[in-house]
C-alpha cells in the first residue's frame, strides 16, 4: 500500500456512488491499521460538484472522477479493495485540496 493509489470501494452502502478510494496516508505510517482515504466518484454523473481547489478532477483509465476532499474519512486498511492504480502524479493537485480543506488556502 502507498500513498495516493486507488482502490475500490468494498463497502456495498457506498461502492455505487463512490467506486474508488484515494489512500492520502503517509508511507511512514504503513504499520497502523487504519489509513485515511478520500472518495472518489464518477465526474460526468456530479460535475456540479467540481471545485478545482477543493474537490479536483482526476483521470483514472481515461475517466474523470472527482476527489471528495470534503468527505475524507480514516479506515481499515482491511475493508480496502484491490488496488488499481497510483495517482502519484496529481500529488500537487490532491495536496492542494488536502491543505485548502484543513487551512483554507
Amino acid at each position: 500500500m502507498a500513498q495516493f493509489d486507488v482502490y475500490e470501494n468494498n463497502n456495498p452502502k457506498s461502492k455505487k456512488l463512490f467506486p474508488f478510494l484515494l489512500d492520502v496516508q503517509n508511507d511512514l505510517l504503513s504499520n497502523l491499521a487504519t489509513t485515511v482515504v478520500i472518495p472518489m466518484c464518477l465526474a460526468s454523473e456530479t460535475k456540479s460538484m467540481e471545485m478545482p481547489g477543493l474537490i479536483p478532477s482526476l483521470a483514472i483509465n481515461g475517466e474523470h472522477y472527482l476527489l471528495l476532499t470534503p468527505q475524507l474519512a480514516g479506515i481499515y486498511r482491511k475493508e480496502l479493495g484491490n488496488a488499481l492504480t497510483d495517482l502519484s502524479s496529481y500529488r500537487d493537485d490532491i495536496i492542494a485540496a488536502l491543505d485548502f480543506l484543513i487551512t483554507g488556502i
